[in-house]
């Protein structure tokens, strides 16, 4: 492991801190989307579930970027930089005036967010390998979902105290507060002797270099499809809870709660991975929560649930999906990181880049499927899932 000053606590919660951007930048978003709609986009309210989706792209495409310069030019600095492009974008949102303006700075702040998420899986990379950045992984993905929990509730309180434009400012606050803490306390974990220079040719031979191992091409369409679903539920999740259970002034609450029980996920992965290992524990995860959703859309068509009883299979449903990402996403980003780690850099941002732009287009047509109600979701979900099912059990080998 890579001297460092930082002790492994702190290191995983700066690291943590980094990848939580994305969250915060999706969470805190979610009770807003009714206000926005209402100012921005009155005649179209689906329309405004692009505030999710176009930061996601964006993310994917910057993604793309962000790893062969943080190759090239050292981890801290790619970071910092897109840090700062995020910050400023978020500032743009706060005086958009139109959806369209708003959908345009989401995309660069998701450009600018794709530094922080890329490069701190490449850092973690540089530092460890195997079974043991599985267990480093799982341990941000701990502390990570702390974040999910907060947001929403942030979201609120800052729509009552300045309307939902001033949750942009937090973002602002945010990114200063990372960039301070990575600047001061994380020394670089790629030395200049190790750094790749940044030319196209190059770039291309790596990139088929990555997607020339099975294991990395099958794990991201993998990240494809579980994210997809993750983003599919979360653009439609406030429309649920206002719509199908008349929730929607305590769906903060019931966010944080989710949010909160799904912690079990990466707390039971890190006890697992190390005696199971990744492949089982991926397959399991994926088919655990398959079985759920399929239960779930069955008794949701029929319709023979109580009203009450309904909204708290919804909500063990909700805890599963995010328990499943935690059991899943850190363990298939360190099978597809395994094979590549001398380019670290450019592998995670392949990777990321084309699992992020792969779950937004299968995300976006379940998501705008919303009418109402969680059917669609779940059967998008469910659909999106079985081919993750199939894809762990027959893709990854035994791994």
């Amino acid at each position: 492991m890579t001297d460092t000053r930082l002790s492994q606590t702190e290191f995983v919660a700066l690291m943590a801190m980094l990848l939580a951007t994305v969250a915060i930048s999706i969470d805190a978003m979610l009770p807003a989307l009714p206000e926005i709609a209402a100012t921005l986009s009155p005649a179209a309210p689906n329309a405004v579930q692009l505030v999710v989706t176009s930061f996601v792209l964006g993310m994917g495409i910057g993604t793309l970027f962000t790893g062969p310069l943080s190759d090239a030019f050292g981890r801290k600095r790619v970071i910092l930089f897109g840090s700062a492009l995020y910050a400023l974008a978020a500032l743009a949102c706060v005086f958009a005036p139109s959806l369209e303006l708003l959908l345009a700075a989401r995309l660069v702040m998701g450009i600018g967010a794709a530094a922080p998420r890329t490069v701190s899986v490449a850092i973690v990379r540089d530092m460890f390998s195997g079974r043991e950045m599985a267990r480093v992984l799982s341990f941000m993905m701990m502390i990570f979902t702390i974040v999910p929990a907060a947001a929403p509730l942030m979201g609120v309180g800052l729509i009552a105290l300045g309307g939902w434009r001033s949750i942009f400012l937090a973002y602002v606050a945010f990114a200063g507060l990372t960039m301070l803490w990575l600047a001061l306390r994380q020394p670089e974990t790629l030395p200049a002797a190790r750094r790749r220079p940044l030319h196209a040719s190059d770039l291309l031979r790596a990139a088929r270099e990555v997607l020339g191992h099975r294991v990395v091409v099958v794990s991201l369409v993998l990240q494809a499809l579980t994210l997809g679903a993750l983003f599919a539920t979360l653009s439609s999740i406030q429309g649920i809870f206002q719509m199908q259970f008349d929730r929607a002034d305590s769906f903060p609450l019931w966010f944080a709660l989710i949010a909160v029980a799904s912690m079990s996920g990466s707390l039971l992965n890190s006890r697992i991975v190390m005696t199971l290992g990744m492949r089982r524990v991926i397959v399991a995860a994926h088919g655990t929560q398959l079985g759920l959703t399929v239960l779930t859309l069955g008794l949701h068509s029929v319709g023979v649930l109580p009203p009450d009883v309904e909204f708290a299979l919804h909500i063990l449903w909700m805890v599963g999906l995010f328990a499943m990402m935690s059991l899943t996403m850190g363990n298939l980003s360190a099978l597809a990181m395994e094979p590549v780690g001398h380019v670290a850099g450019l592998a995670a941002s392949v990777i990321l880049s084309l699992a992020t732009v792969g779950a937004v287009i299968v995300a976006v047509p379940v998501g705008q499927a919303f009418a109402g109600t969680s059917g669609p979701v779940l059967a998008g979900v469910a659909v999106l899932l079985g081919l993750a099912l199939l894809g762990g059990r027959f893709g990854l080998g035994r791994i």
